[in-house]
């Protein structure tokens, strides 16, 4: 598979197309899910809640970071996240304007 030459494309289309990547997989939609429901920092829930691996749901929550989707601060020994208001802000606006800009045609094939 060949490289994407993300560099024709704007920053706004490589962000959204980062964030939507680091969303494309069911477990990580749950644990933004289960974040957005507690509507509080989560530390260390996440393995009771989904029944997935340690590691499994740290790799994902790293991914989710890594796209700034969530942010994470060290306390004590665990690691607690939340929702990256900005990045989320931007992430709705964006989807929102994109899905906006779809009319239905008359006729298509």
């Amino acid at each position: 598979m060949g490289l994407t030459k993300t560099e024709i494309f704007t920053e706004e289309q490589n962000k959204l197309a980062t964030m939507l990547k680091a969303m494309a997989h069911p477990a990580r939609i749950a644990i933004l899910q289960y974040i957005i429901n507690a509507n509080a920092c989560i530390c260390g829930d996440l393995v009771d809640e989904l029944g997935l691996a340690q590691a499994t749901i740290s790799q994902h929550l790293k991914e989710l970071k890594n796209a700034g989707l969530i942010q994470g601060t060290i306390e004590g020994v665990s690691v607690c996240y939340c929702i990256e208001p900005a990045a989320w802000s931007l992430l709705s606006k964006e989807l929102s304007t994109f899905f906006g800009s779809y009319t239905a045609a008359k006729s298509c094939c």
